[in-house]
């Protein structure tokens, strides 16, 4: 069972400067095949942005993707987690600031990420991860 943040995270970062273009956000992406990067200045994470971010936000608004930033559209001052800490107090911390996906941070630089479903499954409903009942694949079922 997965106790601790670095347990669940995925290692290493694709990140982005507040002002590279989406576009260069998303070529990051493609070649990352990640559908998220953290927006970073110098070595502090500043943002998250996601795929759904560039299309919702910017494409979907009819905004340029070579003029916008990754900082005008990411979610900006995101919520970060240690590598030791407990995966329960991640969870209830994706839950309070209502994320998906959130940057693990050590010794002031990201090393990881961990998104909602990389959590394991928790029966409390109110819980960042949502697991459904498996379908039954039993024949006649």
């Amino acid at each position: 069972m997965a106790d601790r943040v670095k347990d669940v995270m995925t290692p290493g970062v694709a990140a982005v400067r507040p002002g590279s273009s989406l576009v260069e956000a998303a070529r990051l992406m493609r070649t990352q095949d990640v559908g998220d990067v953290v927006v970073a200045d110098g070595q502090e994470v500043v943002g998250m942005l996601t795929d759904r971010h560039i299309a919702v936000r910017a494409v979907a608004r009819g905004l340029d993707p070579m003029a916008v930033s990754a900082g005008a559209v990411c979610d900006p001052d995101p919520p970060t987690a240690a590598p030791d800490e407990p995966v329960g107090r991640l969870a209830a911390l994706m839950r309070e600031h209502g994320v998906r996906r959130v940057a693990v941070v050590e010794d002031g630089l990201p090393v990881g990420t961990v998104r909602a479903g990389d959590l394991p499954a928790a029966p409390d409903p109110g819980s960042a991860r949502i697991t459904r009942p498996e379908p039954d694949t039993r024949p006649g079922a």
